[in-house]
């Protein structure tokens, strides 16, 4: 999936020249913020609309690369509002992709509105949202996931609105017209009004910074939003039955509730990481791209049922079965905690309040010692667990 990315407003309300999307916030641009969550649900292919400020984009986050994706900015010869900045996009776009706003952030599982079914009919889905106030952004009107009002003034009270997060086909590109154009103003009013748009209320966390009280916030909010807890789980015999030395997808059965877990933590904001010994790999029955191979096919069919895996991590070594290179004592083979710690210093995980699930003393012994609470698991229904966890840490706080 692609993503494209609205960055040429200008900041003008907040005091500074420059897009608001590069608005320092936590010490960093603001946008760094969305291309991190981007990435982590494996987006990394992202198009900025930079409005005339392309070389300020280009001098802040380069090509993107040190954040792990791919940035590739198109600039408007003129200003060309939001519409218009796509259609000088349109040959950089993907069949299918998101768009965002730039300057503001919401907290939702993303494949799960990537992977919502779309009939025939349907051009744009929106990510809404329900407030207390709609009175500065316009409300949308919702009649199952049916939009039949979009943008319109309303007096202040709560609502729902429209968050920033859209899925458009192509073939929406064709509706905008001629710049300058407005999508949200002259293009999805248009488009509701044929019944093409639906949208899907999200209760996640959201906030625009386009007001100065509001980047007030974020300075304070966003430092704090990305860090998250983090659901380790060992593979073989929690994900899937273990069969033995697991390594192809015809081989990889799922065990009951394992795939709603897994959505289940997306959509509570948990990051969902694996944990696996593979000394298939030292003893030479498959490689690491087979490994690797596996972990992709895993991450295509969580995606049917709009969830994903944030990371896999898996240790190739045995200390007396492994063969060449693979042959050695490491830190990162369970009881070791080697890949949990890896994690924790490459993901902004909140520690306190993440766990680990295995089925195995092994995956207990590795979480005691990364300072991470272990959970055994003995069977049954995988989601079933996971919701009791989630339950008990939302009684306690956490």
């Amino acid at each position: 999936m692609q993503a494209v990315i609205l960055g040429g407003g200008k900041g003008t309300r907040l005091a500074t020249t420059g897009p608001k999307p590069l608005v320092e916030v936590g010490g960093k641009p603001f946008l760094r913020y969305l291309l991190a969550e981007l990435r982590r649900f494996g987006i990394v292919d992202i198009v900025v609309l930079t409005g005339p400020f392309a070389d300020a984009y280009r001098a802040r986050l380069g090509d993107g690369s040190q954040f792990g994706v791919r940035l590739t900015y198109v600039a408007e010869p003129d200003p060309a509002g939001t519409g218009g900045a796509l259609t000088y996009a349109a040959r950089h776009l993907a069949p299918e992709f998101l768009l965002l706003n730039g300057d503001s952030f919401f907290d939702i599982n993303l494949v799960d509105l990537m992977t919502r079914t779309f009939s025939p009919g349907w051009l744009i889905g929106l990510a809404l949202r329900e407030v207390e106030d709609v009175a500065r952004y316009g409300a949308v009107g919702l009649d199952g996931d049916k939009v039949t009002a979009f943008g319109e003034k309303a007096v202040a009270g709560p609502g729902i609105i429209n968050a920033g997060i859209y899925r458009l086909r192509r073939e929406a590109v064709a509706e905008l017209g001629p710049p300058p154009v407005s999508l949200e103003k002259d293009t999805l009013p248009r488009l509701v009004a044929r019944g093409q748009v639906r949208g899907v209320v999200y209760p996640g966390r959201f906030i625009d910074i386009g007001v100065p009280d509001d980047l007030a916030r974020a300075r304070t909010l966003m430092p704090s939003w990305e860090r998250r807890p983090a659901a380790f789980l060992d593979r073989d015999g929690v994900l899937n039955r273990d069969h033995g030395y697991v390594h192809k997808s015809e081989d990889f059965e799922w065990l009951p509730g394992a795939r709603e877990a897994v959505k289940r933590l997306n959509d509570a904001g948990y990051l969902a990481i694996v944990v696996s010994n593979q000394a298939g790999i030292a003893r030479g029955l498959y490689a690491t791209e087979d490994v690797e191979k596996l972990h992709r096919w895993i991450n295509g069919e969580l995606a049917k049922t709009g969830a994903h895996m944030d990371a896999f991590y898996y240790c190739p070594h045995h200390p007396t079965e492994g063969i060449g290179k693979y042959r050695r004592v490491c830190d990162c083979r369970k009881p070791a905690p080697g890949m949990l710690l890896h994690a924790i210093r490459e993901w902004p995980i909140e520690s306190p309040a993440s766990f680990m699930i295995g089925d195995k003393d092994i995956d207990m012994q590795a979480a005691a010692a990364a300072g991470i609470r272990g959970i055994h698991f003995s069977g049954g229904n995988l989601d079933a667990l996971i919701g009791a966890i989630l339950a008990s840490q939302a009684r306690r706080g956490q």
